[in-house]
């Protein structure tokens, strides 16, 4: 089975940190994009290269395991593969192993000598040095000292406490060959599509502990019979003939009420929590993919290794401060689907006002969420969108003059949609270091320039000396550039920025790209080296 162009670079990038770096990297690959795939070609990869190399692939969740082992059967077909995993009545032990965390956490000793740990869904590792996952990584590094984890995941951070790199950490570096925004244009995910609604959960009086809601009272606060039954109703008028729709709730008693109000308004609906029998959630699973189910409910289970590509409606009835929550549940809608181009979004909670656009997420300690996302609504269509868009993506309809704006914008579309987006046949293009005015930080600038000679040239700044999560991608996304360009090898992260800047603007240019505005800047959604990439 071949790579993507995308998949196979996230396998080189990872290569080449591994060899320039010391410690663990990890893959930040949004939902979607292909993460069993680029873990199967790994793992072929590996032991074709390296025959007596031992690889453990965790995750916590047996969906998981069952989707990897899948991909991994069909790039490799009688790869040694052993499943350990009590949820599928599994315990075998190979050169490839494919585990549930929690029933491998304290068989460091059975499993022996292990030189790779993949780690799948990476942002649950804790930071601090203890947890199931610290615990067996520690027991295997006294077998083999020389052991490295690679982690992968959509969600490179954790409540409370930002990146999965900052200390104290087990991964040292993000790799991000692919984008979102880069995704849809290639046609690989569907966009999100949102309306603003009218009804919305308040979490007054809700207190927080470890930076989230508490949970007994976050569901005492939203779970009552007027908002289930508000909610419900104005959901059914969005739906628009929608066949698959997701709702996420706050709790198990809040999943169970809004099914019953489905129900008492005609929708086969089923409710699927972590007390649900595995035979009985897996019944219905099936059912909501067959179409005899249309709504499902559910209370923290079905935000990662659930994956229905028809899904084209998500209702989040669950406020959370978890950035990486709100992309795990909004990401079950971005598969490609069969009969439509976009699922749509109802948010009741709040949580797209809370963390922002789902192309550009910041880490939770790193806002207070108290922000307002620059968003417009329509008033023909009622389409929620970006605010330097010039007019509705969906209707066409131009904004009001800004006296005549609203400021109260609640639920947003974001530029996900691609309105606006231009290419260009790339001619040329120069490189140089560039000293921010307000900051003073060095930074790198590159200037694409038009085929043509006659159009508009197209300015992109990469912070690569920032802090923080800006900075990291601006590294990743540099080291991508010059991976794709054939000057990776002549390239160091702590090399000077000038001497960088040389080495690229001698480097091959891309001969497309697709680009978009970005307030008084553009941001580059994709680049083209050759045809596919």
């Amino acid at each position: 089975m071949k790579l993507r162009p995308y998949q196979q670079r996230a396998i080189d990038l990872l290569y080449r940190w591994l060899r320039d770096n010391r410690g663990n990297p990890c893959l930040v690959m949004p939902t979607g994009s292909g993460k069993s795939h680029v873990i199967a070609a790994l793992c072929q990869d590996a032991l074709t290269s390296w025959p007596d190399t031992r690889i453990l692939m965790l995750t916590h969740v047996k969906e998981l395991i069952k989707q990897n082992a899948a991909k991994l059967y069909g790039h490799w077909f009688g790869a040694p593969l052993g499943i350990y995993s009590a949820g599928l009545g599994r315990r075998d032990i190979d050169a490839i192993t494919f585990a549930g965390i929690m029933s491998v956490c304290k068989k460091a000793e059975q499993l022996g000598h292990v030189d790779l740990v993949i780690v799948d869904e990476a942002h649950l590792i804790g930071h601090r040095d203890q947890g199931a996952y610290r615990d067996l990584i520690r027991d295997l590094q006294e077998i083999n000292p020389a052991l490295r984890v690679v982690g992968l995941t959509a969600t490179p951070y954790r409540l409370g406490h930002g990146l999965i790199t900052d200390e104290p950490a087990l991964f040292h570096g993000l790799i991000e060959p692919v984008t979102i925004n880069e995704l849809i244009y290639l046609g690989h995910l569907a966009p999100l599509r949102s309306k603003a609604t009218t009804a919305r959960l308040s979490v007054d009086g809700v207190h927080k502990r470890g930076g989230e809601y508490i949970e007994s009272e976050l569901q005492r606060a939203v779970d009552n019979d007027d908002d289930n039954e508000r909610v419900v109703d104005e959901m059914m008028g969005l739906a628009e003939g929608r066949k698959a729709w997701l709702f996420f709730c706050a709790g198990v008693s809040h999943a169970e009420h809004v099914a019953d109000v489905l129900r008492s308004r005609g929708v086969v609906a089923a409710c699927v929590t972590g007390k649900t029998p595995r035979d009985e959630r897996d019944a219905m699973l099936d059912g909501f993919r067959e179409g005899k189910i249309r709504a499902i409910t559910n209370a923290n289970v079905l935000t990662t290794g659930f994956d229905y590509p028809d899904l084209d409606l998500i209702v989040m009835l669950r406020p959370t401060m978890s950035a990486g929550l709100y992309v795990q549940m909004a990401g079950r809608g971005m598969r490609i689907k069969s009969h439509t181009d976009h699922c749509l979004v109802l948010d009741f909670a709040g949580v797209v006002e809370q963390h922002g656009p789902i192309t550009a997420v910041i880490p939770s300690t790193a806002t207070s969420g108290s922000g307002k996302a620059s968003t417009r609504k329509c008033k023909v269509c009622k389409e929620i969108y970006s605010a330097s868009a010039s007019a509705c993506p969906s209707c066409g309809t131009e904004p009001p003059p800004p006296e005549e704006q609203r400021p109260d914008m609640w639920l947003h579309d974001d530029d996900i949609m691609g309105d606006d987006i231009k290419k260009m046949s790339v001619g040329s293009w120069t490189w140089r270091k560039h000293v921010s005015k307000s900051s003073g930080k060095e930074m790198l600038r590159v200037t694409y320039y038009p085929e043509s000679l006659t159009g508009q040239s197209v300015n992109e700044y990469l912070c690569v000396r920032h802090e923080g999560y800006a900075g990291m991608k601006a590294l990743s996304l540099l080291a991508t550039i010059a991976n794709c360009s054939g000057c990776f090898s002549e390239m160091s992260g702590d090399m000077p920025l000038a001497e960088a800047a040389s080495i690229l603007q001698n480097s091959p240019a891309p001969t497309r790209i697709i680009y978009k505005r970005d307030g008084k800047f553009f941001r580059v959604v994709h680049r083209t080296w050759e045809e596919g990439l």
